[in-house]
C-alpha cells in the first residue's frame, strides 16, 4: 500500500491495525507518523495514548503487549516501534530476541483499540520472510521512496507557496542540488529563505548562493557541473573557497573522481534502458543527483570518461608521493578537463 492511499484509508476512518515504514524517504515517513498521530489521538489525549519503543534496546513481545492492554482514559491508542531490523536482511547488533512468531499471532486478531507503526531505516525489507511477505499480503508495509526529479521540482514549489513566496528561473533546481534532494534540508532552507524575502517575493539564484550552506561534496557536484558548462571562473572560485576551508586536495580528487565514476555508471546503465529511479536505485542515489549526472554525462562519451578517471587516479598518486603540488595539480587539471 502506498502512503497516500493509507493516508485515504486514515482519513475515513479506516486504520489499519499495524503499518510497517520503510524506505530512503524519512522526512515523509516522520510526516505520515506526524498526520496518523494528529488524526487517530486527541490533542489532550497524547500523553497516555501514545508509546514509543526502540527495538534495538526493548523485545517485540513486550511492544505488542502494551499493543493489547486496554488504553488507559483514552479510546484509542498508538505504539510506534523503530529500528525493527528483523524485517530486513541485515544482521543485528544488538542482544535482544524478537520471536516473530507473536507478531504472526498478532496478526491474526489485532487489537482493535490500537494501531502499531513499525519503522524500519532501510530501503528494502527482506521479502524472503515470512512475516514481510504476511504483512504485504495485508497491505500493511508502506513504502516512503525518494521522489524523482519532477516531484521533487513540486514539492519545493509547493512548500514555497505555502509560505507566501516563489522561486525565479533556475533558484529551485539550484536549492536541490545544494541540498542534494533531501526533504529535511530542503524543508529547513525553504523556511530560512522565506524569512529573508518575506511573502509576495521571489527567491533567486543569487540568494541560494547567499543563504543556503553546502556540505564538500555539494561543492565538488557544483564545481563539476560548472566545468561541464564551462563557468570555469565560477568553478576555480568554487575551488578556493574549498582550499580556503582547509579541505584536503587529495579528498577534493577524490569526490571529483566519485562524480566522474557516477556519469561513467549512469552512462552505461543508460545505455541499457535503465530510468532514472532504477538508475537511482542500482547506483544508491538520490534520483535528482542521477538526473544532473545523466546531463552531465551527455558532454561526454564512454571513452572519455573513461581517460578521465585515469588521469584522475595519476593524479592521485603525484599528489600522494609527492611528485606534484597537490593544489597546482588539481588546477591543471580542471584546466585540461575545461579544454
Amino acid at each position: 500500500m502506498d502512503a497516500k492511499r493509507a493516508l485515504k484509508d486514515i482519513q475515513a476512518g479506516r486504520p489499519a491495525p499495524v503499518y510497517l515504514c520503510y524506505g530512503p524517504e524519512k522526512y515523509k515517513m516522520r510526516e505520515f507518523i506526524q498526520v496518523l498521530t494528529d488524526l487517530l489521538i486527541e490533542p489532550e489525549h497524547k500523553e497516555f495514548a501514545v508509546s514509543k519503543f526502540d527495538l534495538s534496546e526493548i523485545s517485540l513481545s513486550a511492544v505488542l503487549e502494551d499493543a493489547e492492554t486496554l488504553p488507559f482514559m483514552v479510546p484509542k491508542k498508538l505504539v510506534i516501534a523503530k529500528n525493527a531490523l528483523f524485517f530486513t536482511g541485515a544482521k543485528e547488533s544488538s542482544k535482544i530476541e524478537h520471536h516473530l512468531d507473536r507478531l504472526t499471532d498478532y496478526l491474526k486478531s489485532p487489537a482493535d483499540h490500537t494501531v502499531v507503526v513499525f519503522t524500519v531505516d532501510a530501503d528494502k525489507l527482506d521479502e524472503r520472510k515470512k512475516i514481510v511477505k504476511a504483512l504485504k499480503d495485508l497491505e500493511a508495509a508502506v513504502p516512503f521512496l525518494s521522489l524523482s526529479p519532477e516531484e521533487l521540482q513540486q514539492w519545493v514549489a509547493k512548500q514555497a507557496q505555502q509560505l507566501g513566496f516563489t522561486f525565479t528561473g533556475e533558484a529551485a533546481d539550484q536549492l536541490i542540488l545544494y541540498t542534494g534532494g533531501n526533504l529535511q534540508s530542503l524543508s529547513a532552507e525553504i523556511e530560512k529563505i522565506s524569512l529573508y524575502v518575506g511573502v509576495g517575493s521571489e527567491a533567486s539564484v543569487d540568494v541560494i548562493d547567499q543563504l543556503v550552506a553546502r556540505s564538500t561534496e555539494q561543492n565538488v557536484f557544483i564545481l563539476i557541473e560548472d566545468i561541464v558548462n564551462v563557468r570555469l571562473e565560477r568553478a576555480f572560485v568554487i575551488l578556493e573557497e574549498l582550499l580556503k576551508q582547509r579541505e584536503e586536495p587529495i579528498k577534493i580528487a577524490a569526490l571529483i573522481a566519485r562524480q566522474f565514476r557516477i556519469m561513467l555508471q549512469v552512462k552505461e546503465l543508460s545505455k541499457q534502458g535503465y530510468s532514472q529511479q532504477q538508475m537511482a536505485s542500482q547506483i544508491g542515489l538520490h534520483p535528482f543527483a542521477v538526473k544532473v549526472a545523466e546531463g552531465q554525462a551527455r558532454k561526454y562519451d564512454i571513452e572519455k570518461l573513461s581517460r578521465i578517471m585515469s588521469q584522475l587516479a595519476d593524479l592521485d598518486f603525484q599528489m600522494k608521493t609527492g611528485k606534484i603540488d597537490k593544489v597546482l595539480g588539481l588546477e591543471l587539471f580542471l584546466l585540461r578537463l575545461a579544454a
